[in-house]
């Protein structure tokens, strides 16, 4: 089978960055690549591992984590910092969750006026004002990804506020809920072919067209040219997004 395409997917810090559930990613991506015949290696990408391992994926997840656990994966991250830019830059698609995406930016101003800084690959920062936490269901129009007014549901938990600097373009407009920058009613980020969000849960099998979108870059990005994914049953994701827009009062 010498036509047969194949993915290396970089799950980074698996054991720390894990904490809601965000492994489902990881799941829905390999599992939706295997149903059309496309083989979906899982690379885990952890402390000590060489900064060499992300030139050999081809997409990339990161999930959330507890304070304790971000510190410590900040630490390693860093010295990996040019080899991460780098993938980020030659469009490698990634999905990052929470504390994942808001390692992409400047720097995280805690809610006792702690400022730490981050990897300062993207030009945003996050800052957490001290008020109540986000929390709940959320849907929004991702129509900055996928050109059309595409409804993504879910569910958010953060304190942070996540502010969009030059060249960074929100995932979507909120319908329902607060969103990565409440005051703005904006969620989520989108770089290239990176994507940032609060979304718990976790996201993709609930919105499964943003799996299919992520993989598809990646095919693109990998071999060279358009791509156009065979359909899969989305039947029973329907249902679950149908159950949390039922809670919104919205129709998707």
């Amino acid at each position: 089978m010498t036509n047969q395409k194949s993915l290396v997917i970089g799950w980074l810090y698996p054991e720390l960055m894990n904490t809601y559930g965000d492994r489902g990613n990881v799941i829905v991506l390999q599992k939706r690549c295997q149903w059309r015949g496309i083989t979906a290696e899982i690379k885990e990408i952890g402390i000590g591992i060489s900064d060499k391992d992300f030139s050999l994926c081809d997409l990339f997840m990161m999930g959330g984590a507890q304070d304790t656990q971000q510190e410590v994966v900040a630490k390693d991250l860093t010295k990996k910092k040019k080899a991460f830019k780098e993938a980020i830059e030659n469009g490698i698609p990634g999905l990052y969750i929470c504390g994942g995406f808001q390692y992409l930016g400047q720097y995280y101003k805690t809610a006792d006026g702690n400022k730490l800084p981050q990897l300062g690959i993207l030009d945003m920062y996050t800052e957490n004002p001290g008020r109540k936490r986000l929390i709940g269901n959320i849907a929004i129009d991702a129509q900055n990804l996928f050109g059309k007014k595409t409804v993504l549901v879910g569910f958010e938990n953060h304190g942070g506020r996540t502010i969009l600097g030059n060249g960074i373009k929100p995932l979507g407009k909120v319908l329902k809920g607060f969103g990565s920058n409440d005051s703005a009613k904006e969620e989520g980020a989108i770089y290239k072919n990176s994507i940032g969000t609060y979304f718990h849960g976790p996201i993709l099998p609930k919105n499964p067209e943003l799996a299919d979108y992520l993989i598809k870059k990646a095919l693109e990005i990998k071999y060279g040219k358009n791509f156009e994914l065979e359909k899969l049953d989305n039947s029973e994701e329907e249902k679950a997004r149908k159950v949390i827009a039922k809670r919104l009062n919205i129709n998707i």
